[in-house]
């Protein structure tokens, strides 16, 4: 037979499936909807159109699709802002020698907690011990001329002048001996605040001088993160809004925080705000430095709210099925926010409706539908 025989044939009874699945198959006329052939093909005649009493007779002999479909609900709109900052101790001190001199007495080790006057370290104190004693002795003696220039002029033999000169000579000698004890006091070092103690950089017998940074004190049992929000979110935010925190090396790790202070302007290069919020530091799981991932999360209005599963799409964009009386109608909607559990719609959805969740495959415009339950319910 001539190859073009064999293919006239063939073109034949593929024409012919197709219409045998056109007229047969209830998913064909959807899909040929889509295609923009159902109404050619109803106009030649190869496919008659369906009028009401049609639809009317199948849906009265249960030959209506069925469907999953259930009632959107209402849920409010969520607006999550993230931002990343750096932690910080809640206090922290440098702690440091005040005078110059030879260290003798280191009383901590990195890694200790400390308490608010402890002595952690010594330097060399010989000096000023020696100081305090001349001043012990100078005070002494003056306070023994003024009390016997004292008893002199009660008895007519001293003069005012001599007693008021050893007045002054008690006085100095008493601010000396106290100068003495200041000094004294500075050879100790003592930690300001509470807190952990970082890496020491000194060692016993290290001559260290003024200012000479020994080590840093740091108080993490909460820390404090400085992030920066857009100016879209100022207005609603205020101190002791909740926050949501994970250190970036742990994301699993979610934290409660608390915002503690805003700053009193938007920067005009970046517009935005920069915010500080406390995070309780269980467990000392934390260090001051560690980079903080924040989210903050405000509610909005209600919106519906409908399975992800019923979103579906054309060219025109985004639709859903819905049940109206019956009978099934296709609804443009816009997507305001998705969510793993669901999609909050923009929709001229009326009371009763039913969004159809199964079944959209069989679906047309205005044909009458039957709702049945889905496998959860």
């Amino acid at each position: 037979m001539p190859l073009w025989k064999q293919a006239l044939m063939t073109g034949a009874v593929v024409v012919a499936a197709f219409v045998l699945w056109a007229l047969f198959v209830p998913a064909a006329r959807p899909l040929l909807t889509g295609l923009g052939m159902l109404e050619p093909m109803q106009r030649i005649g190869l496919i008659s159109a369906p009028g009401p009493e049609d639809e009317a007779g199948g849906a009265a002999s249960g030959l209506a699709p069925k469907v999953v479909a259930v009632a959107p609900e209402l849920r409010e709109m969520t607006d999550v802002v993230t931002a990343i900052g750096t932690a910080r101790g809640v206090r922290s001190a440098v702690l440091a020698a005040e005078v110059p001199g030879r260290l003798v007495v280191l009383n901590v080790a990195s890694g200790d907690h400390v308490e608010q006057g402890a002595v952690l370290a010594e330097l060399d104190s010989e000096a000023a011990r020696i100081a305090l004693d001349r001043a012990d002795l100078l005070l002494r003696d003056a306070r023994t001329d003024f009390d016997r220039l004292t008893q002199l002029r009660q008895s007519g033999s001293g003069t005012e002048l001599q007693v008021q000169e050893a007045e002054l000579a008690l006085r100095s000698a008493e601010l000396e001996r106290r100068q003495a004890e200041f000094d004294l006091r500075r050879h100790a070092i003592t930690a300001p605040i509470s807190g952990w103690v970082g890496l020491i950089e000194a060692e016993i017998g290290d001559l260290v001088t003024s200012g000479t940074e020994i080590t840093r004190i740091e108080d993490r049992s909460s820390l404090l993160v400085e992030f920066r929000v857009p100016e879209r979110v100022v207005s609603r935010l205020a101190a002791g809004d909740a926050v949501f925190a994970a250190p970036l090396a742990d994301p699993g790790a979610r934290l409660d925080g608390r915002i503690t202070a805003l700053d009193n302007r938007v920067d005009q290069t970046s517009r935005s705000l920069r915010v500080q919020a406390a995070i309780e530091n269980a467990g000392d799981r934390l260090r001051a430095g560690m980079a903080i991932w924040i989210e903050l999360a405000f509610t909005g209005e209600a919106h519906p709210a409908v399975d992800p599963l019923a979103i579906q799409w054309s060219a025109e964009g985004a639709f859903v099925w819905v049940v109206r009386a019956g009978k099934a109608l296709r609804l443009d909607i816009r997507i305001l926010q998705r969510s793993a559990e669901a999609v909050l719609i923009d929709a001229a959805l009326e009371p009763g409706d039913l969004v159809v969740t199964e079944g959209v495959q069989v679906l047309r415009p205005g044909a009458p539908v039957t709702v049945v339950p889905g496998p959860e319910t």
